[in-house]
């Protein structure tokens, strides 16, 4: 793989800033936007009151932890401009969930806002290996998830030649690799899969292309597929952050020389860890969920987002700014199976570590009576063999009862029968029944 680390010059000052310099501004644009955000949106106000914390009582960072959280549920109970600190017409921009669970959180973005996001991003693809004058595929999709315009409008201002293909027809996105040799692809780990998938059959060597990185994000994905990835396609793979209710992408990114987790973009995300249960800050090192509040974002500020995701706050290594550890589960992706917690990020690195089997898996979930059950539906490898398949699937239940504490049933299946996704992998499978 081709050296992607940035020349001296590349970055940013305020991603080698000193700490006393990077907290001097945290502290500025924290004050600035909860001032914003209590003055300007009905909810806040009154969550605020009722908590009897006034914006002037946030003189330093410490202060933050004194402010009630904000959850996806108020952002839908505001639907769909209530959360909006500035009136509609200064909304250049809306995007939106999709709603799958109740109403969309919809997220809108004033001309700065957009500038703003655009210099995350482009800070992201830089950290990710990206250059002025790459070319960069990209296959996040395009509307109203914020993955394919956040990622388009940071590589133009990173200076890259964009390719916007979106998700979808995997047969011409390997025709574009092809044909336009990209530098650069940012797409779902998954769906990065299936397109590998199809540059086999069209009998492509995956190591053959231009590719030099692959920035990958939007789900939760594992040490493990990082090296299944850069084993089988000769490139860096490196993990990209965002949500949209904070910003879209780009809130976080790996740094291409370390890939040792993402540096948060503090000077416009203030992150906090805390106890999913009690709500209490962890100190930094301690597992938690994430909770980020905007510093800069006009808007639609948010203060102390519960995000759901679980990981811990790191040192800083390649940038100043502190690092998340990789995301590998959510709070509400967490299966409970008969008392024991468990994650399909855990389930997938058992699968990763047994040769015969494919990444391509879902955790259904079943109910027998009583009980609930839970069965791996997992593809084998082309390369493997029925009989070989079969004993890899008789391991992979010693190993989840081993190592996660847990009886699951697992089917091996032929290539090509686990649904395929252009967006987001849909890896649990819940058919039991409502209570």
């Amino acid at each position: 793989m081709r050296d992607l680390s940035p020349r001296p010059g590349d970055l940013e000052p305020i991603e080698t800033a000193s700490l006393d310099e990077l907290r001097g501004l945290q502290t500025e644009r924290l004050r600035w936007s909860v001032r914003h955000a209590y003055d300007h949106v009905p909810h806040y106000r009154a969550s605020f009151d009722a908590a009897g914390v006034h914006p002037d009582d946030i003189t330093e960072l410490a202060d933050l932890a004194r402010l009630p959280f904000t959850a996806k549920a108020d952002l839908r109970d505001n639907y769909p401009y209530g959360m909006f600190a500035v009136p509609r017409e200064q909304v250049v921009r809306l995007h939106a969930s999709s709603g799958t669970t109740g109403k969309p959180t919809v997220v809108g973005y004033t001309r700065a806002d957009v500038d703003m996001w655009a210099e995350v991003m482009a800070r992201s693809i830089r950290a990710g290996g990206g250059r002025r004058g790459h070319v960069l595929h990209n296959a996040y999709g395009y509307g109203l998830f914020t993955g394919g315009l956040g990622a388009h409008y940071g590589a133009e201002r990173l200076g890259c030649t964009v390719v916007p293909v979106s998700g979808g027809m995997t047969e011409r996105q390997v025709q574009l690799i092809q044909d336009f040799r990209p530098d650069l692809i940012m797409v779902t780990p998954s769906y990065m899969l299936a397109i590998v998938e199809e540059m086999q059959r069209q009998g492509i060597d995956p190591r053959s292309t231009s590719l030099q990185a692959g920035i990958f994000g939007a789900e939760p994905w594992t040490n493990d597929m990082r090296r299944e990835m850069e084993a089988r396609l000769d490139m860096h793979a490196v993990d990209i952050y965002g949500l949209s209710e904070v910003i879209g992408p780009g809130v976080a990114s790996e740094c291409v020389e370390t890939k040792d987790g993402l540096h948060v973009w503090e000077d416009h995300f203030y992150p906090e860890v805390v106890d999913p249960v009690t709500g209490e800050v962890l100190p930094d090192g301690e597992r938690g969920e994430l909770v980020f509040t905007s510093l800069t974002k006009q808007a639609m500020p948010v203060i102390r987002y519960r995000t759901r995701d679980l990981t811990r706050l790191l040192p800083g290594t390649a940038r100043s700014m502190r690092r998340i550890e990789k995301i590998t589960g959510r709070t509400d992706d967490m299966i409970i199976l008969r008392g024991v917690n468990l994650f399909p990020t855990q389930i997938e690195e058992l699968i990763l570590g047994t040769p015969e089997l494919s990444p391509h898996f879902q955790c259904v979930l079943e109910r027998h009576g009583a009980l609930d059950s839970m069965t791996v539906l997992v593809e084998r490898r082309d390369s493997a063999t029925s009989t070989a398949a079969t004993e890899a699937g008789h391991l992979l239940q010693r190993l989840v009862k081993a190592s996660i504490g847990v009886s699951v049933e697992v089917d091996v299946v032929a290539p090509a029968t686990v649904e395929r996704s252009v967006g987001k992998m849909r890896r649990i499978v819940d058919r039991r029944p409502a209570r």
